[in-house]
């Protein structure tokens, strides 16, 4: 074990699949020398050349679409969104050409070495465009994973799998936790599953499910709610695509109560896919309405960033207003 940060954590997953497999590539803006805006490619191009990390010019669409190619013909590329607010302009290359190349050639061929990876959120004082989560744009999108850690630990052995994962996959990192707390993570090369939540903590009285850097959040909501007597089994979902739909409901089942939390606006989030699911699957079991306690339904304020944030204390407000329904 060794003690990380989230970057150092992406760092070390990034010189382990790179040592492993000399046709996996990384590139992005300013991921060369200057080992991109955050850092996390720092030393990567140092070791392993400048055919195999370097930087491309600033257009998101060109990135996606080397990287479809790269892929198509059997490479491993690695391509860095520098923040997840300006993937749109590879919105099209992303949702027509990666997530629909296995199905339109009928499994001839396929983009499945391709993994994206993007920091997403706020909490850093960036602004409209430094902040966003459009984690479910993608989930709309049938043939693409969509995975978010919420811990260094996570980040490395997700990150693994999703370079090795047949399939193309989003990594999304929330950027508020790169540098924010230290973990023990292995230093050896290990993956953690795709597709499947992690149930952080059991309880009895209501489950609240975030992922992210939102897990902080409702794990503090707990600890409060817990002061009133109020179990609660908490959930990492960990993949958005596809997401862990038995573990959620087994939880439910159980508990009888769900409070969904994530960064990103209320309305169209993927908190209302998993509470149509949920509610679908699991009715006769609730005994209230499932809560969601979400962003708002406004461009990302810089000036009231804190107002905007799904945080601790509007998520206790739900836990109790759920309770005593």
């Amino acid at each position: 074990m060794a003690q990380m940060n989230m970057l150092q954590a992406v760092n070390n997953a990034l010189h382990i699949a790179m040592d492993a497999d000399e046709k996996v590539m990384i590139f992005g803006e300013d991921v060369g020398h200057f080992g991109g805006v955050f850092r996390a490619t720092s030393n990567l191009q140092e070791k392993f050349g400048r055919g195999r990390v370097f930087n491309t010019p600033l257009t998101e669409q060109g990135i996606l679409g080397f990287a479809n190619g790269l892929a198509s013909q059997g490479s491993f590329p690695i391509a860095e969104i520098q923040f997840a607010d300006y993937i749109f302009p590879a919105f099209d290359q992303i949702v027509n050409e990666t997530a629909k190349w296995r199905y339109r050639s009928g499994g001839q061929f396929d983009v499945g070495g391709l993994t994206i990876r993007t920091p997403y959120g706020g909490g850093i004082a960036g602004g409209h465009y430094h902040s966003q989560s459009p984690e479910a744009y993608f989930a709309h999108c049938p043939g693409i994973k969509i995975v978010i850690p919420r811990n260094p630990y996570q980040a490395k052995g997700l990150l693994l799998a999703s370079i090795r994962d047949p399939n193309p996959v989003l990594f999304m990192e929330p950027k508020r936790l790169y540098r924010a707390s230290v973990g023990d993570v292995p230093e050896d090369d290990f993956q953690l599953p795709l597709g499947k939540a992690d149930v952080v903590k059991e309880g009895r009285d209501i489950t609240l499910l975030a992922w992210g850097a939102q897990m902080e959040i409702i794990e503090r909501a707990a600890e409060m709610a817990d002061k009133d007597g109020v179990s609660c089994e908490i959930i990492d979902l960990r993949s958005i695509m596809p997401w862990d739909v038995n573990t959620v409901c087994e939880s439910v089942m159980k508990t009888g109560r769900l409070l969904i939390n994530h960064e990103a606006p209320l309305t169209g989030g993927f908190a209302a896919e998993i509470a149509s699911t949920v509610q679908d699957k699991c009715f006769l079991y609730l005994e209230s309405p499932i809560a969601r306690v979400c962003g708002l339904d406004t461009p990302y304020p810089l000036a009231h960033e804190k107002e905007y944030m799904p945080d601790h204390l509007k998520t206790y407000e739900a836990i109790k207003r759920t309770m005593n329904y």
